[in-house]
């Protein structure tokens, strides 16, 4: 694997015309979206579904992930359900029009489980410590005759561990350094065994650190948040592989319009430039919008960005797959694009309250 793994040429799902001003892809856009989306594996014993909207999104997990792509779905008329931890956010979410339940993977509610049959496809976003599989059995009695044909999990880039900076594609061996990671390994083949032995089409996607609007560099340069001690390995690292929302939705469209069987995708930008690097520019992008604002970054948190500490999981992470099979087009290749995107949506308001 080498340079050229970037450079593949791609074939763009985005219409013609910016959804919103976030770049989805419009519905006229893709005229087969509604109609693959609800292509169903026949099933003798399954029953007429309670809902009457065609395409159906469960999601396991609205955390950042879940609710960005819930939000975009129901825009191009999907009905949306999904999991939420506590009451507090069953409220948030069922304000913004979400049917959410309260679920806790030790103890599965029957309602959940009864809800998640009736839909056409199901978006696993749950942490790799929440082990939901241990319940197979009453899932796969739940969801057995149902109208589900399609799962994707959610899993991340750090099962491949460290490759001391080599390129890695979704065929290379996976070498977890932490527990986290050798826990969303096992997850990753759970899903992907359980999604066939019900006849879906499964899928897992590795995703690099996630960004977008609310979660980037530029907010935790203006709230000034104490870094993490994951965050500050990774800004030893020479290379960071991370993706934008905005582009994870974009893959996750594309991957329903094409479903395949056990398929495995890197969903990563082009760009690996190391976390220093991000906050450097994210600072520029502050400064220059803001001048005279924001604090210059404290002595311990810009410590934190050069210390030249060992370097944990060195790898380039390959998105050709991606690319070539999903045909997806990044619509922030960069983090730079990515975050002028951010700042642009930006209002002083937000930032810096009313005068």
């Amino acid at each position: 694997m080498n340079a050229l793994c970037w450079n593949h040429p791609t074939i763009s799902l985005k219409g013609s015309k910016l959804f919103e001003n976030y770049g989805f892809i419009r519905l006229e856009a893709m005229p087969h979206f509604h109609h693959v989306a609800a292509l169903k594996i026949s099933n003798s014993e399954s029953k007429p579904s309670p809902l009457k909207v065609e395409n159906r999104m469960f999601i396991l997990g609205m955390g950042f992930v879940g609710q960005f792509f819930a939000q975009e779905l129901k825009k191009l008329g999907w009905a949306v359900s999904g999991t939420c931890r506590n009451l507090g956010q069953k409220m948030e979410l069922e304000e913004r029009g979400f049917d959410v339940h309260v679920f806790d993977a030790n103890d599965p509610e029957p309602g959940a489980l009864k809800a998640m049959k009736y839909h056409t496809h199901l978006l696993i976003s749950i942490p790799p410590d929440v082990d939901l599989l241990q319940h197979e059995k009453i899932l796969r009695a739940n969801l057995q005759g149902g109208d589900l044909q399609w799962l994707c999990y959610l899993s991340s880039t750090s099962v491949y561990g460290d490759h001391g900076g080599d390129w890695v594609d979704e065929d290379d061996p996976t070498n977890p350094l932490s527990q986290t990671g050798k826990s969303r390994i096992k997850a990753e083949e759970q899903w992907l065994n359980f999604g066939n032995d019900l006849g879906l089409s499964a899928h897992v996607f590795r995703l690099g650190g996630i960004y977008g609007p609310g979660r980037s560099a530029i907010d935790t340069l203006i709230k000034q948040k104490s870094l993490s001690e994951r965050q500050q390995r990774r800004g030893r690292r020479q290379y960071t592989s991370r993706v934008h929302v905005q582009d994870i939705c974009q893959a996750l469209k594309a991957c329903i319009q094409k479903p395949s069987s056990r398929r495995v995708y890197n969903i990563v930008d082009d760009d690996l430039s190391p976390r220093e690097e991000v906050f450097s520019y994210a600072r520029d992008l502050v400064m220059k919008k803001w001048p005279g604002k924001i604090e210059p970054l404290s002595e311990k948190m810009e410590a934190s960005f050069i210390n030249n500490g060992s370097g944990r999981g060195e790898k380039r992470v390959c998105n050709v797959r991606m690319k070539r099979e999903l045909g997806v087009r990044l619509v922030f290749s960069s983090y730079k694009s990515g975050l002028q995107n951010i700042i642009d949506q930006m209002e002083d308001l937000q930032i810096f309250g009313p005068c």
